[in-house]
């Protein structure tokens, strides 16, 4: 190299440093001095819960839950369900979305390079800029160029880019489990409403058979002149509206089989096939210790409310990098020739190098507002996670004292049940000997059979608050062995970004 050439290159070199530093002095013309929030994520810990949700010692629900109710027809439905339902394939391709954001976002943070070639015919014109020979005449220019660039995010907008895709992909992820405990639970549930209809079925059957006996009796009563056609008709109408009542539940039991069709994903005849549920009762409910606080890591809901708040965490710290400068370095080189003889010569060399930088000077305010909007969506991002996190908390309170409640209600239902049943044995043998009037045996019946009815449902009533509590307890899910455990430097609580 010579001197001249070296110091040139020397000079090129101080320029481009000059620029660089005229460009952070400048930088201060396009600021975001005030714009800031003071959002913080509220604390499982700080929400008062102790006496609604005291310390009992009990395990979270297993991912395996539904085989703790004895019958093996259910975790087959809730498995065919998540294989199946739609709403799960919708998940997967958000997850598979945001995915793909990931490597359009990684990809910003790695040189590209680039290659060209063009060749281009045409002619000079002879009274132009070019003299003979090259005016008039027909040429082929040839050009090759290999390019690269590299965005040195000096001040981490790429990387705060990637931040926040990857947030957008773990709160995906945490959405998706979210839908699929949802989905489990709601085949549970429909599941557990199908076997009350048939328990309610199976007391409407036995009143069939209750009601004809009296009938029998009225029927004797009336031949041996000691009742009339009154209990007579009376007797026929109470059997035939026991009847309907069995119709009317093969249609309520037709119809939750088609609804559990669709929860699997299939049409509705595959509802017909399933087979009877056989239920056993739910045991008693301990709650987990250290609820409030492990919550946050138990629910996917709230789970993917945190990630949602990082990425947005993450969209604030990127739009406060486009206030700095951006500098890439460029370099390219490659060929230029007229005609292909000379094209890959040394002498048709080009080369070029050197930063690029962009600056906002004044941009009328774009890059404020900006920042200004994605503060917003902090903010509501933040309000939505204290929001859920309130309604878990209360969502396990409210499962939590429904299902004691029904404890406490089910030993008086049940005394009333068997004083009723054993009211209405002795109106049937008094009936029949003749020492009371049909109206007695009909009020013990009602009586009886509105007792029944109510201890049974008691029960489908309990054990479906039960698979609402496991829901709300997460269903078995867990962020730390899912991978979607919040980032070390997210902080339990972490404090709103400010404008420093």
């Amino acid at each position: 190299m010579t001197f001249s050439s070296a110091s040139a290159s020397a000079h090129a070199c101080r320029s481009a440093i000059a620029i660089a530093v005229a460009a952070l002095v400048m930088a201060g013309c396009a600021n975001y001095a005030g714009i800031k929030s003071d959002k913080q994520l509220a604390s499982a810990t700080a929400l008062e819960a102790t006496r609604s949700l005291p310390n009992e010692g009990g395990t979270w629900p297993s991912l395996d839950w539904a085989s703790e109710f004895g019958d093996p027809q259910l975790p087959k439905l809730i498995d065919e369900a998540l294989q199946g339902n739609p709403s799960i394939a919708q998940a997967q391709a958000r997850i598979a979305k945001a995915q793909s954001y990931i490597e359009s976002a990684h990809s910003d943070l790695l040189p590209k390079v680039n290659g060209s070639y063009a060749i281009t015919r045409e002619r000079f014109s002879a009274n132009g800029l070019y003299p003979a020979p090259f005016g008039g005449g027909w040429f082929t220019e040839h050009n090759v160029l290999a390019s690269a660039s590299w965005d040195l995010d000096l001040w981490g907008k790429n990387r705060a880019r990637l931040n926040a895709s990857v947030s957008q992909e773990k709160a995906a992820e945490a959405d998706m489990q979210e839908a699929r405990m949802s989905l489990a639970s709601s085949v549970a549930r429909t599941y557990n409403q199908l076997a009350q209809l048939y328990a309610l079925r199976d007391i409407a059957a036995r009143e069939i058979h209750n009601r004809q006996e009296v009938g029998t009796i009225t029927n004797g009563r009336v031949a041996a002149g000691l009742d009339t056609n009154v209990e007579k008709e009376t007797a026929r109408g109470n059997i035939a509206t026991s009847q309907a009542t069995v119709s009317d539940l093969d249609g309520q039991i037709k119809s939750v089989r088609f609804q559990l069709a669709a929860l699997l994903g299939k049409g509705p005849d595959r509802g017909l096939a399933i087979a009877d549920p056989v239920l056993a009762p739910g045991g008693a409910v301990t709650l987990p210790s250290n609820l409030p606080a492990d919550l946050v890591s138990r629910r996917a809901d709230i789970v993917a409310a945190r990630w949602q708040v990082q990425a947005a965490l993450a969209n604030v710290k990127e739009a406060k990098a486009e206030f700095f400068p951006d500098i890439n370095l460029a370099a390219g080189i490659g060929f230029d020739a007229f005609g292909w003889g000379r094209f890959l010569t040394a002498a048709s060399r080009q080369l070029q190098a050197g930063p690029a930088i962009h600056l906002p000077i004044f941009d009328a305010g774009a890059l404020r507002a900006q920042l200004k909007g994605r503060y917003a969506d902090f903010d509501l991002d933040v309000a939505n996670y204290n929001q859920t996190l309130i309604n878990a908390m209360s969502d396990v309170a409210t499962q939590v004292a429904s299902i004691r409640a029904i404890d406490n209600e089910m030993s008086d239902a049940q005394r009333a049940l068997d004083a009723s049943s054993e009211a209405y044995r002795l109106a049937v043998i008094r009936y029949k000997a003749g020492l009371s009037p049909q109206l007695q045996v009909l009020t013990a019946d009602n009586d009886r059979l509105a007792a029944e009815q109510t201890v049974t449902n008691l029960k489908m009533k309990r054990r479906d608050l039960q698979f609402a509590l496991i829901q709300a307890l997460g269903g078995g899910f867990d962020a730390r062995a899912a991978g979607l455990a919040e980032p070390a430097s997210g902080g339990a609580a972490a404090a709103a970004p400010s404008a420093s």
